[in-house]
């Protein structure tokens, strides 16, 4: 059982009929998840790898029972997909969309906390639990990369995460569940809210964070995990080391604003909250291996 995602996830994509709705679904249930109906306003009565299609999410829930969307629309129409979502019910959301106006991440972080759902983005690559399902666009047949193990990752860099995946694995461990939370201002849902989900999941023993400069995300887990005296060892690593300042570098949450958001204050406060710290990406495996032992 992952920590927001099992094989048993009752899962609806918005927007499946189109091209990377489409595309991704089919890897989705090659790992095992539970897609169990498509929305694509306008495509009711269509099918999408045999998935039947529906105008909308309440039309869908008429005929099947579902908790969680994928949601594949395109940024001008992801904060209604997303409220769409939340306004029937869901708890659980993956918004997988990159170039979402903050306004509108904003809004959808604001509803999903005044209706007790989490989302989970956006621009993110996505959420796995391994060997039993996935939503987004992990390549988790790359065993070399992917195995089952005793390891909760989040991450707030989608191409880092394969490399850090392979180095956990090639140390000799595996992962329980990966959660990216997007590289945007204003992610939905932040690593803070993440770490407590890993916290409560007997399988996870370990925790890799990967953040990157600017926001102050890494701080607030960094200081959560002191307060509460967190109990499970945890590894991080701080992407964009060499950045230079006011230089937004990949995602839009990526830039160092003064002082603020540099790699040093963050590894700063990971240490003193007893967080063993990489200062490269192939460190994390190792750091881990030894952490948890063979």
């Amino acid at each position: 059982m992952g920590i927001v995602l099992s094989e048993k996830t009752r899962v609806v994509v918005q927007g499946i009929t189109g091209k990377e709705g489409r595309f991704w679904t089919e890897f989705m249930l090659m790992a095992g998840t539970n897609i169990v109906a498509g929305v694509t306003p306008g495509r009711g009565g269509q099918e999408a790898w045999g998935i039947p299609v529906y105008n909308s999410i309440r039309a869908a829930m008429k005929k099947h029972e579902i908790d969680t969307s994928a949601v594949f629309a395109p940024p001008a129409f992801a904060k209604d997909a997303v409220f769409e979502a939340l306004d029937a019910g869901l708890k659980t959301v993956v918004l997988l969309a990159d170039g979402l106006p903050v306004h509108h991440a904003l809004a959808i972080r604001a509803l999903a906390s005044q209706v007790g759902a989490m989302v989970i983005g956006p621009n993110t690559p996505g959420i796995i639990t391994i060997g039993q399902a996935m939503l987004g666009f992990i390549p988790f047949w790359l065993e070399r990369v992917y195995q089952p193990g005793r390891v909760g990752f989040m991450s707030r860099s989608g191409s880092l995460t394969n490399e850090i995946a392979s180095h956990i694995v090639k140390n000799g461990h595996g992962l329980t569940s990966f959660v990216g939370v997007g590289g945007d201002l204003a992610p939905c849902t932040r690593f803070v809210e993440v770490i407590k989900l890993f916290a409560q999941d007997p399988q996870t023993e370990s925790v890799v964070i990967v953040g990157e400069i600017g926001g102050t995300m890494e701080e607030e887990v960094a200081a959560y995990i002191k307060e509460s005296e967190f109990a499970k060892p945890v590894v991080a690593y701080i992407a964009g080391r060499t950045a230079p300042s006011d230089k937004r570098m990949g995602h839009a949450g990526a830039i160092i604003l003064g002082e603020k958001g540099t790699v040093a204050n963050k590894e700063r406060a990971f240490l003193e909250a007893g967080v063993t710290v990489a200062t490269t990406p192939s460190e994390v495996g190792s750091l881990v291996k030894r952490i948890l032992g063979c």
